[in-house]
């Protein structure tokens, strides 16, 4: 099977669309168990922008998971997509993921789906300020908040006890004072802008091929390209672990782990770019 994507991949660098599967490795985990089950409860947007509390209890839970989730590096996967890049097998990257972690491994062209918890922005007056500048204010106005854990979730919080959560200083707008900062990610219940959905859409028409890469493709975010790549007769492969909610519309399927199905797949790709050389 790994040689029939390879031979996909021949025809032009496919579109490739990645999700939480990409970074488990990393020591992310994803937000659901191989059958599909959700093992995560991630905060919705209603709660978020519905309630001070709610900002209050994200933002000490993501203060303490801040110092884990930066920390996170590549892995293989990461740095196997880069390598496709090289070789020409692939082109633009559509990632689900809020982590960074595949420009950290030099991959080019990608687009971030749900943002990126780098950046934070102002609900109020829409002041933008950096993750880190922000979480060193927040460690400032918390002295002896040392609270630690050794958890770590998709979106970069943890677990706190409500003692803990009570006695935090959520952090205020440097511009306006307000306490709606909010990261820069499209939280659960949140749509991405239009704009930015047009333009993965064009990017799907466009391909020759599309490449997902450790997406159970169980919200619509993702699972729209697959369905629009199936409908315009673009072949679909999908490398991941466990039931997708797309198997029905891909043409290519590799279940099983992510990292040594992109070794065999880029020693796939290398060798026949090689045979392929004058």
């Amino acid at each position: 099977m790994i040689e029939d994507i390879a031979r996909v991949l021949t025809a032009g660098p496919a579109l490739v669309l990645t999700g939480a599967g990409m970074s488990t490795d990393s020591g992310i985990p994803d937000y659901r168990g191989p059958d599909g089950t959700r093992k995560v409860t991630p905060m919705h947007m209603s709660e978020f922008v519905g309630s001070s509390e709610a900002r209050q209890r994200y933002w000490a839970r993501s203060h303490v998971g801040w110092r884990r989730f930066h920390a996170a590096r590549p892995n293989a996967s990461h740095h196997l997509v880069t390598r496709l890049q090289e070789l020409g097998a692939v082109g633009p990257v559509i990632t689900q993921n809020v982590d960074g972690l595949h420009q950290a491994a030099g991959t080019r062209d990608v687009i971030e789906l749900h943002g990126t918890l780098v950046e934070v922005i102002c609900l109020t007056c829409g002041a933008r300020t950096d993750r880190r500048t922000l979480d060193d204010r927040m460690a400032r106005e918390n002295p002896g908040f040392d609270v630690d854990s050794d958890e770590i979730r998709p979106d970069g919080d943890v677990r706190l006890e409500s003692v803990d959560v009570e006695r935090f200083r959520a952090p205020e707008c440097a511009e306006c004072g307000a306490d709606t900062l909010k990261p820069d990610v499209v939280f659960f219940g949140g749509s991405v802008a239009k704009p930015l959905v047009e333009r993965c859409f064009a990017l799907t028409d466009a391909a020759p091929s599309l490449l997902v890469l450790g997406s159970s493709l169980q919200v619509m975010s993702g699972l729209r390209f697959v369905r629009r790549a199936a409908k315009r007769g673009i072949p679909v492969a999908l490398i991941t672990r466990g039931p997708s909610r797309g198997d029905d519309l891909v043409d290519l399927r590799v279940d099983g782990e992510l990292a040594p199905s992109l070794r065999e797949l880029v020693a796939a790709v290398d060798a026949g770019v090689s045979a392929a050389r004058p």
